[in-house]
């Protein structure tokens, strides 16, 4: 909700879904790569990620936690030009690496609140987010009730459930990122992903 608050943007009336693809997905360290020809708006993420770990459809609220197989530290790495250019959030979030994911899986019983989490990222060693998952404006339950309500979840499908504030397009002015900045991230008690940022492969 903090997030909404610092956009100015209006509350959406029910959670907001895209796909990502698959050659998002980065490991925990890896490196993510920033192509100058392709975005000079690169920007942070910290999100908490939910993994599946059953055949979901149709559940109720109550239901739905029992879906969920752990939760890990995700960076949703988006691309402010092309968000703002397609006017759609698929392909800004989908560039090769921008989903570095980890360090690892909680599990779920390991979990007893998932909105009780604190989560955290920094640039080069700045502080940028420091929020809760309290602050969600749908909670993790809510988020598989709505996507499982037409569509089947399947084990390992992976839900990112929104950042907080403190993401770098917020800032006045803006602050970016560029190759050579480190972005750490971190969700309480799943632990601490951490990526450098790099130009194109040659």
């Amino acid at each position: 909700m903090d997030h909404i608050r610092e956009t100015g943007a209006r509350a959406p009336e029910r959670p907001v879904l895209f796909a990502k693809f698959p050659n998002a997905l980065n490991d925990p360290y890896g490196d993510v790569v920033l192509d100058p020809a392709l975005t000079e708006q690169g920007d942070y993420e910290a999100e908490l990620a939910v993994i599946i770990g059953a055949h979901t459809r149709r559940v109720t609220v109550s239901q739905a936690l029992a879906s969920v197989y752990g939760y890990a530290v995700a960076n949703d790495v988006s691309a402010r030009d092309w968000q703002t250019r397609d006017m759609q959030l698929a392909r800004s979030k989908s560039f090769d690496t921008f989903c570095p994911l980890g360090p690892w899986i909680t599990t779920a019983d390991e979990v007893p609140d998932p909105q009780e989490l604190a989560i955290r990222s920094w640039v080069n060693g700045e502080a940028r987010q420091d929020s809760s998952t309290k602050e969600m404006l749908y909670g993790v339950a809510e988020l598989i009730e709505f996507f499982a309500r037409g569509m089947t979840l399947e084990p390992g499908d992976v839900i990112l459930t929104g950042t907080p504030h403190g993401v770098g397009f917020a800032m006045d002015p803006p602050r970016f990122l560029a190759p050579g900045d480190v972005v750490r991230c971190e969700v309480e008690g799943l632990g601490v992903i951490e990526n450098r940022m790099v130009g194109p492969h040659s």
